[in-house]
């Protein structure tokens, strides 16, 4: 049995001192917001209220978010909203090409809301989004963060062969908690979900949120299982509810915690683990592009 190092309680009048983070501004950070603005695009940062906004903006970097800025699904953990969305903007791809190649990004990142409603998952889109990246910015790497699709395998096929360099896929909790953190999910699925990515020759990627009222060794277990199924790299960082509406923080999880998880990552056969306290899914992307 591993010990674990003390995971100080959620029960505190206020977040620790290590989850400050400094308001978005500066030069880089208006033009970024202007461009999204002016294309009518989405991106998570703003819709899953992002704490690392600021940071990556003024870099010149954002997450961009197709397929609308409303999910079919309903997990407590998330920002977005949710509800039936409307019918997708087939003029979407162009409008985010566009805009990477304007902000000159050398790592584009994309990612998208469910759309079960929709037969193919939204898949066309996904694939003319990327390949449309790739013809206006050829020297741009990209990351896409895709949806489960619900067993639709001929969908995560077509998404995933657009040319992009990393695929990702959120498994988002331990198995346990999927009921209540993702009801519309399933943990094996995900993980077959990777597993297909991977041998259709893709590099490959996961994030698992923290402080939900995981165990350590229900972490480790996840570990295992995603590396058993061909998982490169993960992420992982603390869970911060969004509104009261949302499912609670149970723990905070201490920053000498996140780096013996780090190790243990490894340690197991991850190629890559990012992690820590403000650590969500695309921060720091372009660091892990080529391992």
């Amino acid at each position: 049995m591993i010990e674990l190092p003390v995971i100080s309680s959620a029960k505190t009048a206020r977040k620790p001192d290590w989850l400050r983070v400094k308001l978005p501004t500066g030069p880089d950070y208006a033009r970024v917001r202007k461009l999204v603005d002016d294309y009518k695009l989405h991106t998570i940062c703003q819709s899953g209220n992002c704490p690392n906004m600021g940071e990556c903006w003024s870099a010149g970097t954002a997450t961009f978010m197709i397929l609308g800025n409303v999910c079919t699904r309903s997990c407590s953990f998330c920002a977005v909203a949710t509800g039936r969305p409307t019918e997708y903007d087939t003029d979407e791809p162009r409008r985010v090409a566009e805009a990477i190649k304007l902000m000159g990004v050398k790592h584009a990142v994309i990612t998208s809301v469910n759309r079960d409603e929709l037969k193919d998952r939204g898949a066309e889109i996904w694939y003319q989004t990327v390949r449309l990246v790739k013809e206006t910015s050829p020297q741009t790497t990209i990351e896409t963060l895709i949806p489960d699709t619900k067993g639709n395998w001929e969908a995560l096929a077509r998404m995933i062969e657009g040319g992009q360099e990393v695929v990702s896929h959120n498994v988002e909790t331990v198995e346990r908690l999927y009921r209540n953190v993702r009801p519309q999910a399933r943990y094996t699925r995900s993980l077959e979900q990777i597993q297909r990515t991977k041998a259709a020759g893709k590099r490959t990627k996961s994030g698992i949120m923290l402080g939900l009222g995981e165990t350590g060794e229900e972490l480790f277990k996840a570990m295992d299982d995603l590396v058993q199924n061909g998982l490169d790299i993960l992420t992982l960082g603390q869970y911060l509810q969004p509104t009261k509406l949302h499912h609670e923080v149970i723990d905070w999880i201490h920053p000498d915690t996140f780096a013996m998880y780090k190790e243990e990552g490894l340690r197991r056969g991850l190629k890559y683990v990012e992690a820590g306290a403000l650590v969500r899914s695309s921060y720091h992307a372009e660091r892990h592009v080529n391992v």
